[in-house]
């Protein structure tokens, strides 16, 4: 066993450890010479008062005591076991790859879009030429939407599955040790594809496969079992297990699943707009001045509010960050937020987003599951046209917006395609226009400074998680009435972020290991 004991330090204190272990020893009344070990197990900001403090909460190992090493992929090689399909290489994809070897199963990954290095070139031709590949974007190709879109690891799921061993495993491919002790752990945009390419090169040496440009196209159903599947609509495949891990984008899956009448479920999701603000405003506010201590990272802000029924708050605030154009077809425009691991560019971004039930839509109908996705699909569209009809934006300074007025000029934004002036009371739907209005005032009130007319609106933000869930048992985690078929992960209703759909990953390799009881 170990001694935990909690800090309050300041932040220019962070680096003097032996000033650290001495003030943790002191607290847990332990004798120096009876130390075996010892680390910073967690690190957080406390910025509710001045000075801003960091909270540290420290590990200490007596002689004697039995410390844990951390959790590695144990790989095995499944070059002739049992094989499971798995569609999607995102995270969910990718983690139940490679528990799927762990267990002694041989996992064939197919992605529709592009490994790693290719899809760059598809995402730079979004950003400097406005050409979306509908296979191959932001959503769609290896390392699913988390690769190119931040790599935030923060996840609320403790009862899901073992976050800490999630970490871990990725911690033995290449990431930073720093993720196991920071409160909200990211990667970044800029470092995550040598991860994503090292699990694949784990999941290939095992035995496994993973097959880009390989579209699912039609699930092969018999008896209410799955016999297999077909890629790009000609290449048919044998697969009693099939985990169906296509991320919350992926709408010719649902459309797929609707037309073959599998039960699907309308779910709540939530739909805003995403705000630029300059990095050094949030500091100053969030630090209560105090923009000159290099010992601090670049702020972060998380805001919620009830407005008229309905919640209102920041989603996947990404501080030093960029706006991103993630449309995954030419007719639409969505935008999302990264950050480089250094979080060192001068934006603060963040989606600013109202949360949406099915029956708060006016053309809701309980018996149909595609109402909320066909509204994310209409106001995506609706957005592009206002844009121009290209992977320019509808935007609006805050403060125009809050006034009903169009603006007539824009500072600097980061996002790469561009912005047209519109007044987004108008483009946006009245049920989220409103609220974004009067949240934005509250906001303001909440963090004096925030409601500016130097802060940008960039619409839509849509893609905050999938608008239909798949009904699965709670047991067998198959779907309600297809055996052999495993939804997983955030396209599937089941996750919210990256840590969150590969623990699912894994929760559905499990349960199909206990089904053939390896």
């Amino acid at each position: 066993m170990s001694t935990l004991v909690s800090l309050s330090i300041l932040p220019n204190e962070l680096e003097n450890t032996d000033y650290i272990l001495k003030a943790a020893l002191k607290k847990a009344a332990i004798n120096p010479a009876n130390v075996a070990d010892w680390r910073i197990r967690k690190r957080s900001i406390d910025a509710r008062k001045k000075p801003v403090k960091m909270q540290l909460q420290v590990e200490i190992w007596e002689r004697g005591d039995l410390r844990e090493s951390l959790s590695k992929f144990e790989s095995k090689d499944v070059s002739n076991a049992p094989t499971i399909a798995i569609i999607g290489a995102g995270p969910a994809g990718l983690y139940a790859a490679l528990r799927a070897i762990e267990a002694g199963l041989k996992p064939i990954v197919f992605e529709r879009g592009k490994d790693v290095k290719a899809r760059r070139r598809d995402l730079a031709k979004i950003n400097k030429e406005q050409i979306v590949n509908p296979e191959s974007n932001y959503c769609f190709g290896e390392g699913g939407a988390g690769t190119y879109s931040d790599g935030k690891l923060y996840t609320r799921s403790k009862k899901r599955g073992n976050v800490l061993k999630a970490l871990e495993w990725l911690v033995h491919f290449g990431a930073d040790e720093d993720i196991l002790v920071d409160a909200h752990p990211h990667i970044g945009t800029n470092k995550l594809p040598k991860l994503i390419t090292a699990m694949r090169e784990a999941i290939e040496e095992a035995g496994g496969a993973v097959h880009f440009d390989s579209k699912l196209t039609d699930l092969i159903i018999e008896d209410n079992k799955v016999k297999g599947l077909e890629i790009n609509n000609e290449t048919k495949y044998e697969f009693k297990e099939v985990i169906l891990a296509t991320g919350h984008s992926a709408r010719d899956i649902f459309y797929l699943l609707h037309a073959k009448n599998i039960k699907l479920e309308a779910k709540p999701f939530a739909l805003g707009v995403r705000i630029e603000h300059q990095q050094e405003v949030i500091n100053y506010i969030q630090y209560h001045g105090e923009t000159d201590n290099p010992y601090l990272p670049p702020a972060a802000y998380s805001l919620v509010v009830q407005i008229d029924g309905m919640g209102v708050y920041s989603f996947c605030m990404c501080p030093g960050g960029i706006i991103a154009p993630c449309a995954t077809a030419q007719d639409e425009v969505v935008t999302n937020g990264w950050s480089p691991s250094k979080r060192n560019n001068p934006y603060a971004n963040s989606g600013i987003v109202v949360s949406v039930t099915p029956e708060d839509l006016p053309n809701y109908t309980p018996d149909d599951p595609l109402v909320c996705l066909n509204f994310q699909k209409e106001v995506e569209h609706t957005c592009w046209v206002a844009g121009g009809r290209t992977q320019q934006v509808p935007a609006q300074r805050m403060t125009d917006f809050v006034n009903g007025v169009k603006s007539k000029d824009f500072p600097k934004t980061s996002y790469q395609p561009g912005i047209v002036s519109a007044d987004l009371n108008k483009v946006l739907p009245d049920l989220i226009a409103k609220r974004l209005k009067k949240a934005f005032v509250a906001f303001g009130k909440k963090m004096p400074g925030y409601l500016s007319k130097d802060a940008v609106l960039h619409a839509p933000e849509s893609r905050t998680s999938s608008p239909i869930s798949i009904p699965r048992n709670s047991e067998t985690l198959e779907h309600v009435e297809i055996s052999g078929l495993y939804p997983c992960g955030e396209g599937a209703g089941y996750a919210g972020g990256i840590m969150s759909a590969a623990i699912d990953g894994i929760n559905c390799v499990d349960a199909i290991a206990k089904k053939y009881a390896l």
